[in-house]
């Protein structure tokens, strides 16, 4: 038996042994029900997802406040929907990292470095699309 068939058959007892591969997507209801889950999961163990929650509902006030048009509000929605992706992915690769390598590998530094410096990009980016689509009429308004 080679290594990786090793880790393999190491990996498949440890992953049924949390009952989870047990798990079958049996209609519609399920898959949201694993998807709430996801959600619920990321929200209560992830401090910087719910620090960007805390920056959506701060653009999302400053939005209402501002008046913006529907063109600004879609904008903004994708950006804010793209950081939470991006840092729901990071903790999904984060996880599985963690559960194939738990001992330190240099490929899973890597893995790990690459899903946080996609969120890093993504919260860059939304930072920039914040000041184009909020800057203008903020000042507007306070001028």
């Amino acid at each position: 038996m080679g290594t990786a068939d090793r880790d393999s058959a190491t990996l498949a007892r440890r992953y049924s042994s949390t009952g989870v591969s047990s798990r079958r997507r049996n209609g519609f209801g399920s898959g949201f029900r694993y998807a709430f889950e996801g959600l619920w999961y990321v929200v209560s163990t992830q401090p910087n997802f719910r620090i960007h929650l805390a920056a959506a509902a701060l653009v999302i006030l400053m939005g209402v406040w501002l008046d913006l048009s529907l063109v600004s509000w879609g904008v903004l929605s994708l950006t804010i929907g793209g950081v939470l992706v991006t840092e729901v992915l990071n903790t999904a690769v984060e996880t599985v990292v963690d559960l194939v390598s738990p001992d330190d590998h240099i490929l899973a530094k890597h893995a790990k470095d690459l899903a946080a410096a996609a969120v890093l990009l993504a919260a860059a980016a939304s930072v920039i699309v914040g000041l184009i689509v909020l800057g203008p009429p903020l000042l507007a308004r306070v001028r």
